[in-house]
């Protein structure tokens, strides 16, 4: 037994004597930090003294250890601040660094979305340009609360993670999606409701051209102007991205197509994609060519997204029982409306957005989006018209093809 205690009180010595050893190190490597902490601060001192008078440009950039400021390495130890932001999930986005032209957008390093239960995390592959992505860039149209404040309201990409109230999608699912914000990023988190799985036969980038296009006519057109086969049916700005999807799917069920558009090349894609009548506006009365067209009957439905300029016009197109339905005020959002032209035609007015709906009401109009559009995009009678794509770091100059009006279809920004 003697033995024993005195074999156990020699390895408690032997451990006493590592420990204080290791202590002495401590306060050594301590005492050696701290005298390099002080010497690197003097050094910088007396660089900041030496370059007085040659102005703020220094050249900066990071070290592995720190940030380098001159050429100097800082010591390697960061604010809580920053072991905070560096220690949470990053990805890059385009900012809005403030209201204004193409210029303000930057992509920069921002931090993960987060996922809520009722939420899938897609990776995005693309998203789309979208005329209500220049109005929020200027300051115009803000993202309804709670909301990602960054751009793009659709995307395509593959699913990372699903919340804990998600049954029917799965990490892995190649997918596109509606969405209230977000699109410019490389991820976005948003509710399943709103998700559709990416149409067999298309790119996954290019699904990325379908979600806010078919669910804003399929809403407006379909749902709720109740366009039919045998009717007509007129949509302003033929040649833009919600312009070529719905000269498809109203052919596709059974519709005669008028458009207007603002030059030979629109016109022609125009014609190309199925639409019967094509009007230039810049040279054309629209009003006059759509009653010659039907016999001074007028048409049964009209798509408009320039509001107050072709208010009056628009009513003079449409027949008795016809329905208007404006998305957009790009000419004007005030104009007078004479009640006797509306009473006599028994004319029905109508306006709508997607953005500020209810994420239960998006859902019912991406599941009607699901079984009546998705079936005309498998069988290829509706297909995704894109113009050009860009990397997001060049979502500046994508935002001024777009303002130019000189594309034709969609516009895709690609992580």
């Amino acid at each position: 037994m003697q033995e024993v205690l005195e074999r156990q009180e020699r390895e408690i010595r032997k451990r006493r004597r590592r420990r204080a050893t290791s202590k002495r190190a401590q306060r050594e490597l301590d005492d050696q930090l701290a005298i390099a902490v002080a010497l690197l601060d003097e050094e910088n001192r007396s660089r900041r003294g030496s370059q007085k008078g040659r102005g703020p440009n220094v050249d900066r950039h990071r070290h592995s250890r720190g940030i380098v400021c001159g050429g100097v390495p800082s010591s390697g130890r960061s604010s809580p601040r920053e072991r905070k932001r560096k220690s949470a999930a990053s990805m890059k986005a385009v900012v809005i660094t403030t209201p204004g032209g193409p210029e303000v957008l930057q992509l920069q390093e921002v931090e993960d979305p987060e996922l809520k239960d009722n939420e899938v995390l897609i990776k995005v592959e693309a998203t789309a340009l979208n005329r209500a992505d220049i109005l929020q860039r200027k300051g115009m149209y803000p993202p309804p609360p709670g909301s990602s404040p960054y751009l793009g309201l659709e995307c395509s990409g593959t699913i990372e993670a699903v919340g804990k109230q998600v049954s029917r999608w799965q990490v892995g699912d190649k997918v596109c999606a509606l969405l209230s914000g977000g699109g410019y990023a490389e991820k976005v988190a948003v509710p399943a409701g709103q998700v559709l799985l990416a149409p067999p036969g298309v790119s996954l980038q290019d699904a990325a051209s379908f979600p806010e296009v078919s669910c804003t006519v399929w809403s407006t057109v379909f749902m709720m102007s109740r366009l039919s086969a045998g009717e007509t049916f007129l949509v302003h700005g033929g040649s833009s991205g919600i312009g070529t999807f719905a000269i498809q799917i109203a052919k596709y069920w059974g519709a005669k197509v008028f458009v207007t558009a603002g030059s030979k090349e629109k016109l022609a894609f125009c014609k190309n994609l199925g639409a019967d009548v094509c009007i230039n506006y810049k040279t054309e009365d629209f009003v006059a060519r759509v009653k010659e067209e039907t016999g001074g009957k007028g048409v049964d439905v009209i798509l408009d997204i320039i509001g107050a300029e072709y208010f009056r016009r628009n009513l003079d197109s449409l027949s008795f029982d016809g329905r208007l339905f404006v998305i957009g005020t790009m000419g004007g959002a005030v104009t007078e409306i004479d009640l006797r032209v509306v009473l006599s035609k028994r004319l029905t007015i109508q306006a709508a957005g997607l953005r500020y709906r209810s994420p239960e009401n998006k859902a019912a109009v991406v599941r009607e989006v699901e079984n009546n559009v998705w079936p005309a995009i498998v069988a290829g009678k509706v297909k995704p018209v894109v113009y050009k794509y860009f990397p997001l770091s060049e979502a500046a100059e994508a935002h001024r093809l777009m303002e130019s009006s000189k594309h034709i279809g969609k516009i895709l920004l690609l992580p």
